[in-house]
């Protein structure tokens, strides 16, 4: 895979950055042409990926590892053996994924019962302002809003390293999740200038042609989503999850990234 130059720093750091916490969150549905992602652009001029299309996700909150929060679905101990992390932190992702799928798609991944999960996410519309501007945690918004966090509802899928040229490092979990009958995805975050929903065949042959740019994790993903072909593939697929830390090789105006 390749970047342009002006992506990456022209140099790389003394010293590597330690990566913070992030996660990422996969969302999906079936189509008429087979499954499709969600995918935000951000907005260009933002300090990390600035106009490149992305699925939704950001930092973990130290808020996110609340014990307070309800939960039905796979343990924190289980998301901690997956992702090779303590309980604690297994919580914070699991939490910060639900959390920022709804922040940045207004997707809700949590129900009044364990069984359960809200059909119009859109009556929460103020809660989610709040949770943008951290008036609220999530645990806070849920237990106000008498909802469980559906953890089974997401499925882990990789753990992306920034390469340690960067300046900026995150350290982020990816999960899939399909979109949950009713609720619809409307990318309504200052953080994008634009949403859609895509193949992922349409979304790279946009990057091959010009018409969107891709991180290499985010491409990697999207081909590995395709070829299995429905929501229902992907949600059922067992992943091992090892850390992939991607290496930079500055090319002249071109940089080639190395993935292992």
């Amino acid at each position: 895979m390749t970047l342009p130059g002006n992506l990456v720093p022209a140099a790389p750091v003394a010293q590597p950055v330690e990566p913070r916490d992030a996660v990422t969150v996969v969302l999906l549905r079936d189509g008429a042409a087979g499954v499709e992602a969600f995918l935000l652009r951000r907005v260009k001029g933002m300090a990390f990926a600035g106009g490149m299309t992305v699925f939704p996700g950001g930092g973990v909150d130290p808020r996110d590892a609340d014990t307070s929060v309800a939960w039905a679905g796979p343990p924190p101990s289980w998301w901690g053996s997956v992702f090779g992390v303590d309980e604690s932190l297994a919580r914070a992702f699991v939490c910060a994924a639900v959390r920022e799928t709804f922040e940045e798609s207004g997707v809700l991944l949590a129900g009044p019962s364990p069984s359960t999960v809200v059909a119009d996410a859109s009556v929460y519309a103020q809660a989610r302002q709040d949770l943008v501007d951290r008036k609220v945690s999530l645990a806070e918004f849920l237990a106000a809003a008498g909802l469980v966090l559906r953890a089974d509802l997401l499925r882990p899928w990789a753990n992306w390293v920034t390469p340690r040229e960067e300046p900026r490092r995150y350290d982020t979990r990816f999960f899939v999740a399909a979109l949950p009958t009713g609720q619809h995805a409307d990318g309504a975050t200052t953080e994008a200038s634009d949403a859609a929903w895509q193949t992922p065949a349409e979304a790279v042959q946009d990057a091959q042609e010009g018409r969107r740019m891709l991180m290499p994790p985010t491409w990697r993903t999207l081909d590995e989503v395709g070829a299995l072909g429905s929501v229902a593939a992907v949600m059922a697929e067992e992943r091992s999850v090892e850390k992939i830390i991607p290496k930079l090789i500055r090319d002249g105006d071109v940089v080639r990234v190395v993935l292992g």
